[in-house]
């Protein structure tokens, strides 16, 4: 058991830091949409175009290796990512770099 004592201005909600339950709500949502539209760009490619909610019409064979390609890059992207933000720029800069980038990216 630590005998860290609480600063004033900490507030906590049973026993953790009310920071801690942002952090939980914003990993669970981040990953619940990462892996739902993984789901969806296989459904989406392989539809027909001329259904009614139209996709790109591929072959599955062709869906499914974006999709390996997509989920790969996502994994080794933060091996560079890392390492730039560790020598070079620092968390905070290549937090906000990225979030330029990707805001107007898209």
């Amino acid at each position: 058991m630590s005998n860290v004592a609480k600063l004033p201005h900490q507030k906590e909600l049973f026993g953790h830091p009310v920071g801690l339950y942002v952090l939980f709500f914003t990993e669970m949502w981040e990953r619940f949409s990462y892996y739902g539209m993984r789901a969806l760009l296989v459904l989406y490619l392989t539809s027909k175009t001329t259904a009614e909610n139209p996709g790109v019409g591929w072959s599955q064979g062709e869906a499914l290796a974006l999709y390996g390609w997509y989920t790969a890059l996502v994994y080794i992207a933060s091996i560079p990512g890392g390492i730039l933000a560790d020598k070079f720029l620092g968390q905070k800069k290549i937090s906000y770099s990225w979030c330029n980038f990707i805001s107007n990216w898209t």
